[in-house]
């Protein structure tokens, strides 16, 4: 099976997964009256729509170059998770509404019992699922599955924080303790949704490539230096969605033909893309000694 299938099933897991557990927690809500379960199930209800924009987000980042987009679409990722930032805060303000209306007005709760029972079901599907996604988001470096997984494992930890509170309810009677449960949830949502969106914005950015990749290439670079006499300078990185970008100068010997110096650079090409589990790197040759004026003068 190749990666984009691969990924694309990992997406419609989330989507059954979501569909399921919002059908949980809507009977919770809907059986105890309680605003913490509430909130709970507009969380779900939002990583639904959330997991649909990724699996179209996947679909459209694996659509080759073209004429209009001559790097590919790689970065559709990162505005499935800004959509889901996004979502995210939106249903964090909703959450709070409710829960400050229901503190003015307070209403009793029913069922806690059945309503807890339907929650633990939730909590153990949103964390298998959530863990499974977060794994494949980093294996197959995917912006979508890791935003999508997080936000699952977001759920999971605010059902859990919705089941202590109306556990709580159920043994003392304080039913005061439904609103701020959902008021907590509402500020954890919140919280996420901020850093989903920040995530995605520096993704757009153009940040480099995490600390331990660059470790791993300025490795590489500084063997093949010391190995075959060349210098390496303006070593740049990026990434797009799953995809890495290196730019870089490689300094070679005047003596050097364009045969020999265009080998190096395919031996180098090919080197980068193994240390870093695929990258795509654009080498500029230069005589050793050259004065380097753009990015970082070194690797």
């Amino acid at each position: 099976m190749s990666e984009q299938k691969l990924l694309e099933r990992f997406m419609w897991l989330s989507i059954a997964a979501s569909a399921f557990v919002i059908a949980l927690k809507i009977v919770a809500a809907v059986v105890t009256g309680s605003v913490g379960f509430f909130s709970d199930a507009v969380e779900s209800l939002i990583n639904l729509i959330a997991a649909c924009v990724g699996l179209w987000a996947i679909k459209l980042a694996a659509k080759p170059a073209d004429d209009n987009h001559n790097f590919g679409h790689a970065r559709a990722e990162y505005l499935s998770a800004q959509v889901e930032g996004f979502l995210i805060l939106v249903a964090s303000v909703v959450i709070i509404i409710a829960a400050i209306g229901r503190i003015i007005e307070p209403q009793p709760l029913e069922q806690l019992g059945i309503g807890l029972a339907f929650s633990v079901v939730a909590t153990v599907i949103n964390a298998a699922v959530g863990f499974v996604l977060i794994r494949a988001g980093k294996k197959y470096r995917s912006t979508a599955l890791d935003a999508d997984g997080r936000h699952l494992i977001t759920d999971l930890w605010t059902t859990v924080g919705v089941i202590v509170g109306m556990a709580l309810v159920w043994l003392t009677g304080w039913e005061i303790l439904d609103p701020i449960v959902a008021l907590v949830v509402g500020a954890n949502i919140l919280f996420t949704g901020y850093s989903l969106l920040r995530g995605a914005i520096l993704g757009l950015l153009s940040e480099t490539l995490p600390e331990e990749e660059v470790a791993t290439l300025k490795g590489f670079l500084a063997d093949y230096s010391a190995a075959n006499g060349v210098e390496f300078t303006s070593v740049r990185t990026t990434s797009a969605g799953r995809q890495r970008y290196v730019d870089l100068v490689m300094q070679v010997p005047g003596a050097w033909t364009v045969d020999r110096s265009h080998d190096h650079a395919d031996v180098v090409e090919e080197g980068i893309a193994a240390a870093l589990g695929d990258a795509e790197t654009v080498i500029h040759v230069e005589p050793l000694g050259h004065p380097t004026t753009v990015g970082p003068k070194s690797a």
